[in-house]
């Protein structure tokens, strides 16, 4: 096969990649995007199961801000991505909540409810709370200097000095984004406290199909190109600098850049083997339980969006010694968005996410494996349904007559993205400017530091701007 030479080749179609592809080709840069799956989305998509479409990663997107707030996260995105707010079809959350042992807060894209919410539970801890907001909303997290490995709990502990507080606060921004067992950077605290808390949850009706689709056709209308069922054998180098990419059927494509969204200890195997091995490495991933029924949750009384839980009196966020936790977790019901125009979603769906050991799953025979996952299926959705509570319900009864259901293991994770050890928020180790040994090598993605779905994709312009149109007007 003949050579192509393009100004830049992307590994991995999912919304960084995407994003990032489509403002290279907005300065009519020639752009390849390659995915080893014969579907978009990374860490984020979907699956056909008997008809249904079911996301996959998305609970919810961040930083949600109603249309011409102009110095959000969201707004920002889609200015430089040139696409209209109205066009994601944005649908706000009813309400979520936050459970320590028997302790609740609730929240939803108001901030004055979880502010009155701590008042309520927490009194005398509302002065240092409102102080603790002040000090994030004046907080430069995208500044270089910014970008330290300062403990939040360590931060939490010297302003907040309550330990269950402490412990609200962090339910969700370490199920949401951290790759560290029971901690986060301050950094990345600051931006997910920001997304969920002070911005808000929201989906469109169609969930991450809608955003993706929009992607897709925003990129190949630029003269952006993607191949799919196409995995990436090699970065090749040559003196140093990208050369270009060996596909696993020999053909090698040149290129000027090569842009990785595929994680850090995994883009160093494709040029440098040698020191894989010595590459930081995620250790944290998770299972997710799916069941499908003919009711809406409010039929039941659920009418929370979100749910966060610690059934202990502390929260550990750590790897699980059994093949799954059962202590903390999210439940997530998508049908429980204020929907457009009285919308209502087909089906009930509950989604239970938990904590994983991926030693212990990638240990189990086949036939173990398959026993293993309906075990922990019922385990996690009846725990779920305890936690939503409903006195007139037969959990079995209501079990037997699912419409369908489906449960994901880190070894799912691993075959379907290629994250080491199934991590989903990758390495420990972040690579804040994008920048690797090998020139015009760049990192972007959930290993450079960004969080979240509207995170992710400005994590693909920002190393588009930085590193590759410094010579273009912004």
């Amino acid at each position: 096969m003949r050579d192509t030479k393009y100004d830049s080749v992307i590994i991995g179609a999912g919304l960084s990649g995407l994003a990032a592809g489509i403002r290279l080709a907005q300065f009519r840069k020639s752009v390849l995007v390659i995915e080893k799956h014969n579907i978009i989305g990374g860490l984020n998509s979907f699956y056909s199961r008997f008809g249904r479409k079911i996301d996959v990663g998305l609970h919810a997107i961040t930083n949600f801000v109603k249309k011409g707030i102009a110095k959000s996260p969201l707004c920002k995105l889609l200015r430089q991505l040139r696409i209209p707010y109205d066009l994601l079809g944005l649908c706000e959350q009813n309400f979520s909540k936050i459970i320590l042992n028997e302790k609740i807060v609730q929240f939803n894209n108001d901030f004055s409810l979880l502010e009155s919410e701590i008042d309520r539970l927490f009194p005398r801890s509302i002065d240092v709370f409102r102080q603790l907001v002040e000090h994030i909303k004046n907080f430069d997290a995208y500044h270089e200097d910014s970008l330290q490995n300062t403990s939040t709990r360590a931060m939490l502990s010297s302003i907040l000095h309550n330990q269950e507080l402490e412990d609200m606060l962090l339910l969700p921004t370490l199920y949401y984004g951290s790759a560290c067992e029971n901690d986060i950077t301050w950094q990345q605290f600051v931006i997910l406290f920001r997304s969920i808390f002070l911005e808000g949850f929201a989906r469109p009706f169609d969930g991450i199909r809608k955003i993706l689709t929009l992607l897709l056709q925003k990129f190949q209308e630029l003269g952006g190109e993607k191949r799919l069922a196409c995995e990436v054998q090699r970065i090749e180098t040559c003196n140093g600098k990208v050369a270009g990419v060996r596909l696993n059927d020999g053909e090698f494509i040149a290129c000027r850049n090569v842009l990785s969204t595929i994680g850090y200890p995994e883009t160093v195997k494709l040029y440098d083997r040698e020191h894989f091995n010595d590459t930081p490495k995620g250790q944290l991933s998770f299972c997710e339980a799916i069941a499908i029924f003919e009711q809406q949750p409010n039929q039941y009384g659920w009418n929370d969006t979100i749910v966060f839980f610690e059934r202990n009196n502390h929260f550990l966020y750590k790897k699980s010694i059994d093949e799954i936790g059962t202590s903390s977790g999210v439940i997530c019901l998508p049908n429980n968005f204020n929907y457009e125009n009285g919308q209502s979603l087909k089906e009930g769906m509950l989604r239970v996410t938990a904590l994983a050991n991926y030693e212990r799953w990638k240990t189990l025979s086949h036939s173990a494996y398959g026993t293993m996952k309906k075990y922990c299926f019922d385990l996690l959705i009846e725990q779920a349904v305890k936690i939503l509570g409903n006195k007139y319900f037969d959990f079995e009864t209501w079990k037997k007559n699912l419409l369908d259901r489906d449960f994901f293991t880190p070894l799912t994770i691993e075959r379907f993205t290629g994250r080491v050890n199934g991590a989903i928020y990758g390495s420990p180790e972040k690579i804040y400017n994008g920048v690797l040994p090998v020139k015009n090598l760049f990192l972007c993605g959930t290993d450079q530091g960004f969080l979240g779905i509207i995170g992710a994709m400005l994590s693909g312009i920002s190393i588009v701007n930085r590193h590759l149109l410094l010579e273009q007007p912004s």
